[in-house]
């Protein structure tokens, strides 16, 4: 018990490592020294955003800081994946959703939307849905249930499950639905080939990865450039769930990502799948990331006993990924 109150004596070196996304406020020499000063293992690069010349300053950065202070840490390339969003709307302007509401989605993007009828980018939405089916928009914010499917017009009329304001280019999920969409996107194949690749990174999260031969085609994509990369998955779907021992067979690390999971199946499955899928991990020998939501009390006002919620992914040797 002393030598936990006092932390001992020796050279520590904790088996659980820390992920940082580094984002506008982070990317700085100065703070990110700070960092590899406080115990960032590795540096995320989330490709969804920014250009590859925003990256490459910020990477050129992290190897600045990592010259200066004398510590080495790995550096991720996060994919975009495919996605699905809500078109854009007239004039600009958002919408006010009224519950109880029927409402009809198009899958036809070049649509303006209104407080009648709005767009979504997946093709295949009237094909895939059925009455009874949920939509949520805006990060889980906005739910619609499906009322009817006109598959011929590519038409999907729905109810209002609450009031709330929708903007332009929101965010889609279908929970239960297994969409069809490649794991890797044009744009995802051009941020691996273009600067990941160029830049060795370290590890290449795939976003939405929905079974093994997706790990299998972006092997075939890195060539003899992959010898030194990790692929890490990303389960974040139904989809992903059911074929996660087939996933895992063919990755080298896994990535719990409880954000598009958390609105992808039953809230109260969540923590029992996240366990199982890290205990199947940790059998194999192959790290385990849990990523998303990670702290975020902590950023306005934080409290003593905030960083407890990390004890228990700790305990399941899994890497907190904390979003700076």
């Amino acid at each position: 018990m002393e030598r936990v109150l006092t932390g001992g004596k020796g050279i520590v070196r904790p088996k659980t490592k820390i992920v940082c996304t580094l984002g506008p406020a982070s990317r700085s020499v100065e703070m990110i020294e700070r960092l590899l000063k406080a115990g960032m293992n590795v540096a995320r690069f989330n490709l969804s955003h920014g250009s590859h010349a925003y990256h490459q300053q910020t990477l050129d950065n992290l190897r600045t800081a990592m010259l200066n202070t004398g510590i080495l840490c790995a550096v991720m390339l996060d994919t975009k994946g495919p996605e699905i969003r809500t078109g854009f709307l007239k004039h600009g302007k958002p919408i006010q959703l009224i519950q109880g509401k029927e409402i009809t989605i198009s899958t036809d993007y070049s649509i303006k939307g209104d407080e009648n009828t709005i767009c979504m980018s997946y093709k295949k939405l009237a094909q895939d849905l059925k009455p009874g089916s949920v939509i949520l928009c805006s990060d889980g914010t906005i739910t619609f249930t499906v009322l009817d499917c006109d598959k011929e017009l590519g038409l999907v009329h729905c109810r209002c499950d609450n009031s709330a304001v929708l903007g332009e280019r929101k965010n889609v999920n279908l929970p239960g639905v297994v969409v069809d969409l490649p794991t890797l996107t044009d744009k995802d194949k051009e941020d691996i080939l273009q600067w990941g690749v160029p830049n060795k990174v370290d590890m290449i999260a795939l976003s939405f990865v929905h079974k093994g031969s997706d790990l299998v085609e972006v092997r075939k994509l890195l060539g003899k450039h992959g010898n030194n990369t990790l692929l890490m998955s990303k389960v974040e779907n139904q989809e992903g769930v059911t074929n996660f021992d087939d996933i895992l067979a063919n990755s080298d690390a896994f990535m719990v990502a409880r954000g598009d999971l958390g609105m992808e199946i039953p809230i109260e499955k969540i923590f029992l799948a996240q366990k199982l899928m890290i205990l199947k991990a940790n059998i194999q020998g192959k790290p385990v990331v849990t990523a998303t939501q990670m702290l975020e009390s902590m950023i306005k006002s934080p409290r003593r006993l905030e960083p407890k919620p990390l004890m228990l992914p700790m305990r399941f040797s899994m890497v907190p990924t904390v979003s700076c």
